[in-house]
């Protein structure tokens, strides 16, 4: 049952940011062709006013399709047919070519309509048709894409704002020093750490209940003493020595909350908006230290999410909501990074394309995808690492 929520909070996170991308783009004149969640050859699918809806067979992320992503060149139609098609039919693809040469696209679209009844809809064909396209992405101004792009992420930084502030107004979770649980035969456990017991100093260094993890995975596995209240004595604990579990240095323990009554509209959300500017900081300085090569046991994949996610369902349908949103606006900040293929990589483009007053060919795009694609492939190497072998403990 955890596993189930797990994967479909997960997929109504996508869902909604790709219908983000969906209603923002048809708002601004960009007709999408497709909407997908997941990847790969499609399980399901439908087709309707000229948008083609599916569910991948790999069911990692999601799409939609908007056509013309890049501006046409001389020659694309060539290099997507097979070379005997091509052939068939040079003629008609060099008049396509010169005109798409000399910029002349809706001639260039219309002598392409023609090539339809023998090509047939093939992918070589949508390719085309949809950079020739009057409503093209790339023909598009400056603000409908950036509107059509930005408002994938900006749904899901919108549900996790909206979504704690709803649960700060049915209950106020409030943090708490005193430690709730203690793992049996973890390093917790060996320095006699007890339940009820306030924890004052991590290292030598007082901490607020929010900080306790973070001090406690900076001690990278090197022992350390811990400073805790017990029945109004100050006890010095240790040494601790830290262990990697789940991708983390932790030492077992569960640091205890306390349910309180809702909040007052307003003040939950300032609460959410706080939040959400805590997490967002916490997220561009763990980005930092990772372009550093620091903290690299902190990454997680979608194997590490489910998981999460999964466990934390079997504690209550509130936490399982908090987690979710996390997650929605980790989806929607990662995304803002600023390479391709992530939105964050199409915002970089349309305004360095603004500031040159002419739009990048394909191949331009191709070679930043690959940037893109090499950064995100390092990243998915350290979060499976990480979720399946109990990370590198650096």
């Amino acid at each position: 049952m955890g596993l189930t929520a797990a994967i479909v909070g997960l997929a109504v996170l996508v869902l909604i940011h790709e219908a983000g991308h969906f209603f923002a783009a048809r708002a601004v004149g960009m007709t999408p062709r497709k909407f997908y969640i997941g990847f790969g050859p499609p399980i399901a699918r439908t087709k309707r006013g000229g948008v083609e809806y599916g569910i991948g067979s790999i069911p990692l992320g999601g799409y939609v399709k908007i056509p013309g992503r890049n501006r046409p060149s001389p020659g694309d139609l060539t290099k997507l047919l097979p070379p005997a098609e091509a052939k068939r039919h040079t003629s008609e693809i060099e008049a396509i070519d010169a005109a798409i040469e000399s910029e002349d696209y809706g001639r260039a679209h219309a002598l392409l309509l023609e090539l339809r009844p023998e090509l047939g809809e093939t992918r070589a064909w949508q390719e085309i048709e949809g950079a020739l396209a009057p409503e093209a992405y790339w023909r598009a101004a400056t603000w409908r894409r950036l509107t059509a792009i930005f408002a994938g992420p900006a749904v899901n930084l919108v549900f996790a704002l909206v979504l704690f502030a709803a649960l700060f107004m049915v209950a106020a979770i409030r943090e708490t020093n005193v430690i709730g649980r203690v793992v049996a035969k973890s390093p917790a456990a060996a320095a006699h750490v007890q339940v009820g017991d306030r924890v004052l100093a991590v290292a030598g260094k007082p901490v607020t209940p929010k900080d306790i993890p973070a001090h406690i995975r900076a001690t990278a596995g090197k022992p350390f003493r811990l400073l805790v209240d017990r029945h109004g004595r100050r006890v010095v604990l240790g040494p601790v020595q830290a262990r990697v579990d789940q991708g983390a240095y932790r030492i077992g323990i569960a640091i205890e909350s306390r349910t309180g009554p809702g909040e007052s509209p307003p003040t939950a959300v300032r609460d959410a908006l706080k939040l959400t500017w805590q997490v967002t900081s916490d997220t561009v300085r763990g980005i930092g230290h990772l372009a550093a090569g620091r903290d690299t046991n902190q990454v997680s994949s979608s194997v590490g999410i489910v998981r999460v996610s999964a466990a934390v369902w079997r504690q209550g349908l509130r936490d399982f909501l908090f987690v979710l949103g996390l997650v929605s606006l980790a989806l929607g900040l990662l995304n803002l990074l600023p390479v391709l293929p992530l939105d964050g990589g199409h915002i970089v483009m349309a305004l360095l394309e603004k500031i040159r007053g002419r739009t990048f060919q394909q191949a331009v795009y191709m070679r930043y995808t690959v940037v893109g694609l090499a950064l995100f492939a390092l990243l998915m190497y350290f979060g499976l690492r990480n979720d399946l072998f109990g990370g590198g403990g650096g």
